[in-house]
């Protein structure tokens, strides 16, 4: 069972175990993690569920949707920005630190 350690932006660390398949995105709302609005609606502007993806952490790479999708965040990307929507788990343990604001 892969486990998601969720960063806040002033630093504090929550880890969570997660189900491979599942979003960050889910695993973050099931466990009730601040930080990831995860209400998006379904437009392009959606970004309630951005984070940063930590340097220790692989994921497959982005596609031009969630790219474009990145693009109505509340805080400016980076080159380290996911949708955690997007992310899916898989067997390895992950870290992401949410930025201060979603929306």
């Amino acid at each position: 069972m892969p486990s998601v350690t969720y960063i806040s932006a002033s630093g504090s660390e929550t880890a969570v175990a997660g189900f491979a398949g599942d979003s960050v995105m889910e695993t973050a709302v099931r466990n009730g993690i601040p930080g990831i609005v995860a209400e998006c609606g379904g437009s392009l502007s959606c970004a309630t569920c951005h984070v940063f993806v930590c340097a220790d952490s692989v994921f497959s790479p982005m596609e031009d949707l969630e790219d474009a999708m990145l693009d109505g965040t509340a805080i400016d990307r980076e080159e380290n920005s996911r949708l955690s929507c997007q992310l899916r788990l898989s067997d390895a343990d992950i870290r992401v630190t949410t930025p201060e604001t979603q929306v």
